[in-house]
């Protein structure tokens, strides 16, 4: 039997990375929230790695954090190792990822969600949605119900439902309902979210096993170790003073390769009990092996689950096989001879949604008032929920306020590149963030974060007035060194050019400003110290340091971007109203005017990124909203 249990502003389902994240902002705005997680120990689980950022995600964390979100302060926290990633790539691509003491992380969280003022905490599955009719076209979310019948009232409500959603886990020819880790499923949910119009997709992604640190022979392995300094993910954190724990490579055998040829016959993904779609960019070892037959080993990362357990995972190691075939498999790898296996590696099955019934802000266009982030939406990763999380829980207080949604685009954030892909163009497998999908990377640097999105996190309300003051006061710093490296002009000494030749620079003839000296590859402002009297008066911190470097090195390469980034907007800027009927515009395609119909994009910008809208299709839709103005 229902009954009423409360009434709420925003009803977030789900307490993994997302509905943390959304959660959080939506009660730091205001409004009175409460959270839903099927077990409250699960609450900011890892369930597949216990690590945080990479390439890529490393700048989706930062852009969290630089709008006002919790996942880098957590991080920081509980970090076990810090490493920057592809410093030999350049500045476009550095990515700062972190191994994580998981169940430390977890209690944080929890803990950061238990203190937040003007949110409740609650434990339950939510099996419906109720919606209500409206004056409007589509009806609107009024509320959300527990599987033990408590209802309660909502104006929105953000759905991060993970992989639990009809959640399926699968070891070989053995499969069972399961969320990640042995917890329970959502069964309930996805028929009502058919019942409402939502396309449903099978996804599925995986997870290795869990090893226990006595039976590795690290002694065959390489240290992997992290950066002397660390770098930490939030803007607040100054310095990272941590005690370090090492990771391990080690490498698969021809042997290794030969057990999973001979038993592929029962892998899941090969004999099609596998109905899900999984991720390309992080495929299981079988099919690593299947795929890449002439790479006679695959590497493997031993790494610590925390600093009080004896659990290992393997990274690179997720496999769908028969618990008996990993078994044999891994204890051919070296330094793994003698392996003892505390959770067998598994694939899990479950439901998500076509993300381009959403608009850019992840409001629902089937129903008003429901929000989606995090892997409901196509998504894999962490971080890629956590982006989605924020900006979900921002807009549904924006909306509460009846103030404008929060649309970060291409061009100024990665998580903008991620809503936009998931929306504009959906995805048939679980969407990864890479530096590749970005157009704009140079700019959306991870040094660079809080000046890209701050500012917004500061209108929209969850950037604190004194944080702020802080971060115009370092862009005040970083431009004022800039500038005075600009005006210091550096005579052709034999000092000087004793320090170039030391550099392995040309030796100047001329004077030659600090900037200039700066740009050349080989010198870096740490260096320039040496002959630079000024530096004793100017006081910049590590990120605000690399940062000057940056911009002065790659000072014409960003400006050319800009220019891109112009153009860019402009087609952004070109909205389509509402009313538009694209299937009375004969000059598009049939193709174009179907897929524009269905997805109803923005802007011509938007446009312009669905499959099956032509360049010349674009032409005909700016021509006609011209048209259509005079």
């Amino acid at each position: 039997m229902r009954f009423e249990a409360g009434e709420y502003d925003v009803a977030v389902v789900g307490a993994g990375h997302a509905g943390c994240e959304a959660a959080l902002a939506a009660a730091r705005l205001g409004y009175k929230t409460v959270i839903f997680a099927i077990n409250l120990d699960s609450v900011g689980n890892m369930p597949c790695n216990p690590s945080i950022g990479g390439t890529s995600k490393g700048q989706l964390v930062r852009e969290i954090d630089a709008l006002g979100g919790s996942m880098g302060k957590i991080a920081d926290k509980t970090t076990l190792q810090s490493k920057v990633l592809n410093r030999a790539k350049g500045p476009a691509v550095y990515s700062l990822r972190a191994q994580i003491d998981r169940r430390e992380y977890q209690t944080q969280m929890k803990h950061e969600l238990e203190l937040c003022e003007n949110l409740d905490v609650k434990q339950g599955e939510i099996v419906d949605v109720l919606t209500e009719d409206t004056e409007g076209e589509i009806p609107k979310v009024c509320g959300v119900v527990t599987h033990t019948g408590a209802i309660y009232r909502t104006k929105c409500a953000i759905l991060c439902t993970g992989t639990y959603l009809k959640g399926k886990v699968i070891i070989g020819d053995v499969s069972y309902s399961s969320g990640p880790d042995g917890l329970f499923p959502a069964n309930s949910l996805s028929a009502r979210l058919i019942e409402l119009g939502f396309t449903i997709l099978r996804l599925k992604t995986g997870t290795p096993a869990r090893i226990k640190r006595a039976s590795v022979d690290f002694s065959k392995m390489e240290e992997q170790y992290g950066d002397e300094v660390a770098t930490p993910f939030s803007h607040d954190t100054d310095t990272l003073e941590i005690e370090q724990m090492p990771c391990y490579l080690t490498h698969t055998t021809t042997e290794t390769h030969e057990i999973i040829r001979k038993n592929i016959h029962r892998s899941p993904m090969y004999n099609g009990s596998i109905e899900g779609v999984g991720p390309r960019y992080c495929p299981s070892l079988e099919d690593k092996v299947m795929r890449f037959s002439d790479k006679e080993r695959h590497q493997a990362f031993v790494e610590p689950m925390g600093r009080n357990t004896e659990e290992m995972y393997l990274q690179g190691m997720s496999s769908s096989l028969p618990e008996d075939v990993q078994l044999d498999f891994m204890r051919t790898i070296i330094g793994l001879e003698n392996l003892s296996v505390m959770r067998p590696a598994y694939a899990i099955e479950y439901d998500a949604i076509d993300a381009r019934q959403l608009h850019l802000s992840l409001e629902s266009r089937l129903v008003d008032g429901l929000f989606f982030a995090g892997q409901i939406n196509g998504s894999s990763g962490y971080e890629e929920a956590a982006g989605q999380g924020i900006v979900a829980g921002i807009n549904a207080a924006m909306k509460l306020s009846g103030r404008k949604p929060l649309i970060i685009d291409r061009s100024e954030g990665y998580i903008g590149v991620l809503i936009d892909d998931l929306v504009t163009r959906g995805t048939k497998e679980p969407y990864r963030m890479m530096t590749s999908r970005a157009e704009y990377r140079l700019l959306l640097r991870h040094d660079n974060a809080d000046t890209r999105l701050m500012p917004k996190g500061y209108e929209a309300g969850l950037v604190s007035e004194e944080r702020y003051q802080r971060f115009l006061k370092k862009q005040e710093a970083v431009q004022s060194e800039i500038d005075r490296l600009s005006a210091t002009i550096m005579p052709p000494s034999r000092a000087v050019n004793d320090f170039l030749k030391e550099q392995n620079s040309t030796p100047i003839k001329n004077g030659v400003s600090l900037k200039e000296l700066l740009r050349r590859p080989e010198i870096t402002y740490e260096a320039l110290e040496a002959i630079d009297k000024g530096r004793k008066d100017v006081t910049l911190n590590k990120t605000a340091r690399e940062e000057v470097e940056i911009l002065v090195k790659y000072e014409g390469y960003i400006k050319r971007q800009e220019q891109q980034v112009e153009q860019f907007k402009k087609m952004e800027k070109m909205l389509i109203p509402d009313d538009v009927d694209f299937k009375a515009i004969p000059t598009i395609s049939l193709e174009a005017r179907e897929k524009l119909s269905k997805l109803r994009p923005a802007s011509v910008g938007q446009a312009g990124r669905i499959s099956g809208v032509s360049p010349a299709d674009v032409t005909a839709l700016v021509v006609y909203l011209k048209t259509r103005q005079d």
